[in-house]
């Protein structure tokens, strides 16, 4: 199957650049995007495995959280033009702040119940790119994309969390991929959800990702990556047409 190209922004949307980066670019190679980066190891790896993206996690309630400031000494080992994302949870305007003061992250990540209303204030607050995450679970979830394209530069389409989660995202699960068969997204997107070395390329077939988000998939233990498994999943995803 042909992987088709994201849609370009429309003509009323402006895209923030990041860094010098052109303003959300929209990528001919397959995109991996490594989340829950914690330690110096996991971020060495995943850039030389040709990581585009590292996700850095600042929700204290998740195993995979890190603290802004040992989040910028790793994110100061990154090449320039591999980018640093701030995964951030229904977080004020004083949380982000204070993350941003320590780590010079180059997208925002909102990963809760932020409206599109909050996504248009983050995004003009702090001048930052803004990918929003959305659960999938059926075709009826796939109408938010409408209402949040206007205001944010990225999607995430992860799995909803299943009944009773306590944290958000898909939470290792896997959604029905055929519901993006020949889906147009309106913005450039990354794939997650239950993604793991042994999976990602049959999910970027079915499903046409421009890009691919994998945290537990590629851990040894909850909340440690493993640098093999790392390797196994970027050459997995980018080995894609």
């Amino acid at each position: 199957m042909r992987r088709p190209l994201a849609r370009r922004p429309s003509s009323e949307f402006t895209p923030i650049a990041w860094g010098t980066d052109p303003p959300c670019p929209i990528f001919i190679r397959m995109e991996v995007k490594i989340c829950g980066i914690k330690d110096a190891d996991a971020t060495d790896t995943a850039c030389e495995a040709g990581a585009a993206m590292l996700g850095f996690v600042f929700y204290p309630p998740s195993p995979r959280a890190i603290g802004a400031e040992w989040a910028g000494a790793l994110i100061s080992r990154i090449p320039a033009g591999i980018v640093p994302v701030g995964l951030f949870v229904d977080a004020d305007d004083d949380t982000i702040q204070r993350v941003l003061e320590l780590a010079p992250l180059k997208l925002l990540q909102l990963h809760g119940k932020e409206s599109p209303e909050r996504c248009a204030a983050v995004r003009a607050r702090f001048g930052l790119p803004v990918m929003k995450a959305l659960g999938i679970a059926t075709e009826a979830d796939l109408a938010l994309l409408e209402a949040y394209a206007p205001v944010v530069d990225r999607f995430l389409l992860d799995a909803k969390p299943p009944e009773g989660a306590t944290l958000p995202g898909g939470n290792a699960a896997i959604f029905d991929w055929s519901l993006l068969a020949g889906c147009a997204i309106p913005r450039p997107w990354l794939l997650a959800g239950g993604l793991t070395p042994g999976n990602v390329a049959a999910a970027i077939r079915a499903t046409g990702a421009p890009g691919v988000d994998v945290s537990s998939g590629v851990e040894r233990a909850r909340g440690v990556k493993d640098p093999e498994l790392i390797r196994a999943f970027a050459a997995a995803a980018l080995a894609q047409p």
